[in-house]
């Protein structure tokens, strides 16, 4: 049986590898610049934006069911990881981002509701925040509330299953929720932690001054800080596909090949996790990966706030290499880094996830402490 893997890689669109899908990915090119030089209304399109209105409307009407079938499902989702004798409040509930969009939260908060501190979870890319309840029981057994959000078009969250229109809009969406948490417990430190593509999201957000100044810091695992394209015409051509056809599934970009894990029960239970997105990457998805990767390897040094990454250095996901750059370069006065020797991509999600969890939580003691 072939390894399960994850949609999000380091090569994100390998259609390249034989001449017959170049040939493919050469027509598509021309098809493309056709459709941008022809009159909008004689494009023929599944994209809600420029469908005809009924089309648009049954479009619509397909994405919020499926969205409301996700949330659903995202609800059921057991939040005690089966432990009766768990103690934490926790709940769900809907947050709307910046452009009002329902975003699905989770948070654990300890019984007695003395918290050291509190961890925003940003979930990694085609993933939900659902999965990381473990690692909440974990944070909460040490007196760290915990909240997390998906992503728009991700968990239970509206919008596309898999799709994300631009990365700067989870930007926005996570400065605003950081605001929310911080209005809610006034004058409890906070941490942003982001996974993956949800890394790179974090590092920009707190980038901006205003974000970084209600953070105690942040704590990235396998950061998407250095992703490439499987050829550089793709990179070429990504705006411009991007634009024509944001929703389109490059069909060579798929869930096998690349392990994310060395669990075998970790990997079957995201891969039959309905939520989990496991469809061809979307050609905007995959350009808003590349775009925010790009601005990040751009901008390491003008990094201030402090941090802490870990990467597995067997990861083919993302490069751990670029988690090693943005150690030496950025400004941070207060930075660890961490490489797990044979670890993958999902870490925690390793045989070790308890260590790797311990790790996160005696780096933000020590943050405290500082």
């Amino acid at each position: 049986m072939e390894p399960l893997t994850s949609g999000a890689s380091n090569r994100i669109i390998p259609i390249l590898k034989t001449l017959r899908t170049f040939i493919v990915f050469l027509q598509t090119i021309f098809l493309s610049l056709i459709l941008l030089l022809l009159p909008r209304r004689s494009q023929p399109s599944t994209s809600v934006e420029s469908a005809p209105p009924m089309k648009r409307r049954s479009l619509w009407r397909l994405e919020e069911e499926d969205t409301l079938r996700r949330r659903a499902l995202a609800e059921d989702i057991d939040m005690l990881t089966g432990d009766v004798d768990y103690q934490c409040e926790w709940n769900t509930y809907l947050f709307f981002g910046v452009r009002r969009n329902a975003l699905f939260c989770r948070s654990w908060v300890p019984v007695d509701g003395k918290l050291k501190g509190i961890l925003i979870i940003i979930h990694g890319l085609n993933e939900h925040s659902g999965r990381y309840a473990q690692f909440a029981k974990q944070l909460t057994s040490c007196n760290f509330g915990v909240y997390a959000m998906d992503w728009i078009g991700h968990g239970g969250s509206d919008g596309l299953h898999g799709y994300v229109p631009s990365l700067d809009h989870v930007v926005a969406d996570t400065g605003a929720f950081l605001e929310k948490i911080k209005s809610e417990h006034p004058g409890v430190p906070c941490f942003l932690f982001g996974h993956s593509t949800g890394g790179a999201v974090v590092l920009k957000a707190a980038t901006h001054p205003r974000i970084e100044d209600m953070l105690e810091g942040i704590v990235l695992t396998s950061p998407a800080l250095r992703v490439k394209p499987a050829h550089p015409i793709v990179g070429a051509v990504a705006p411009i596909f991007s634009l024509v056809v944001p929703r389109f599934q490059f069909k060579g970009a798929n869930k096998r090949g690349i392990p994310v894990s060395r669990d075998p029960a970790a990997l079957m239970a995201k891969y039959s996790d309905p939520l989990v997105y496991t469809g061809p990457i979307r050609v905007r998805t995959g350009h808003e990966i590349l775009r925010i990767s790009s601005y990040l390897i751009r901008n390491f040094k003008s990094v201030t706030v402090p941090f802490f990454v870990l990467h597995g250095t067997a990861d083919k996901v993302t490069d751990p290499l670029a988690s090693q750059d943005l150690y030496c370069q950025a400004a941070s006065k207060f930075k660890d880094i961490k490489l797990y020797n044979g670890f993958l991509h999902d870490l925690l999600f390793e045989p070790e996830r308890e260590e790797i969890g311990q790790d996160i939580i005696s780096w933000m003691e020590k943050r405290l402490g500082a």
